[in-house]
């Protein structure tokens, strides 16, 4: 398998994706990139027996990929050679690696297509609804994790900066607070391992930012769960929303919080929350 791309988060999350393609359908070859300047720009290939591939840079509206960019829906050749339905600008590369049946799954974020996710066979094959569901899943896992991603960047563009160099004004402090929270809700979600840790250096940034000068430090470590769960009753939530908050039962709420407060040594909930702060963990 081979990735070629400048961003590492991105690499890995469509090297996952095109790895996945060739594992759980019965399609050998698979290729896939995302948008950048209105174009599609393959940076991760699976099964591939040349090299034709490589640095593929598909545009709306040419081939099989720029047909599924743009109408935003699967395409089909089944005998690719032949297609009539499709320019063939990039024969060179689809033919050079020997594809005979190629499929196009576009990348949809928000009706937005943001990327296109190929794969191929090198003799004729049907494509029915049991060998397309798995690229169709596997297309909307990306987009899943692309619209994680876009949230994320929206919040870090809206988050308050301190007022003055002596501290945060209290209305920022809560904003501060409310995104720390969610980001630890969204980071918990992220099946990329990549951007996750990034996430997480971020999550670290924000509780340095709110309390640069730990005067704790504690004997015990909170797991991110338990950490997770101090992070939503910190604003005030209920076991029955911090639940809801992290897709988890109410049970499970309460063991985690007992587990933390245990670890911290105190007997409430707003005791571990501000212990949690003092040692640097939450914002």
């Amino acid at each position: 398998m081979r990735a070629m791309t400048s961003d590492p988060t991105e690499a890995a999350l469509v090297s996952r994706a095109v790895s996945d393609l060739t594992r759980r359908t019965s399609f050998p070859v698979a290729f896939g990139g995302l948008e950048h300047d209105g174009a599609v720009h393959v940076t991760a290939i699976s099964g591939a027996r040349t090299r034709h591939l490589e640095g593929l840079v598909v545009e709306a509206e040419r081939g099989l990929g720029g047909r599924a960019f743009v109408e935003r829906r699967a395409r089909l050749a089944l005998d690719y050679r032949t297609a009539k339905t499709i320019t063939h600008d990039y024969d060179r590369a689809i033919l050079g690696e020997g594809i005979a049946t190629l499929f196009a799954v576009p990348i949809l974020v928000g009706g937005r297509t943001r990327g296109v996710l190929y794969c191929g066979s090198w003799g004729q094959a049907p494509v029915g609804e049991t060998v397309a569901r798995p690229a169709f899943g596997i297309a909307d896992e990306v987009a899943a994790e692309l619209r994680i991603r876009d949230e994320v960047q929206r919040r870090l563009a809206g988050m308050p900066q301190p007022t003055d160099a002596s501290g945060i004004a209290p209305a920022a402090r809560e904003e501060l607070r409310e995104s720390y929270a969610e980001l630890r809700a969204i980071s918990a979600e992220v099946g990329d391992s990549a951007l996750r840790e990034r996430l997480q250096h971020l999550e670290r940034r924000l509780a340095a930012i709110s309390s640069p000068h730990a005067d704790l430090e504690l004997e015990v470590r909170l797991s991110p769960r338990e950490v997770d769960v101090l992070a939503c009753v910190a604003l005030g939530a209920t076991n029955a929303e911090v639940g809801e908050t992290l897709a988890l039962k109410e049970v499970t709420i309460k063991s985690y919080l007992a587990s933390a407060m245990a670890k911290l040594d105190v007997t409430t909930r707003h005791a571990a929350v501000a212990k949690a702060r003092r040692a640097g963990l939450l914002p």
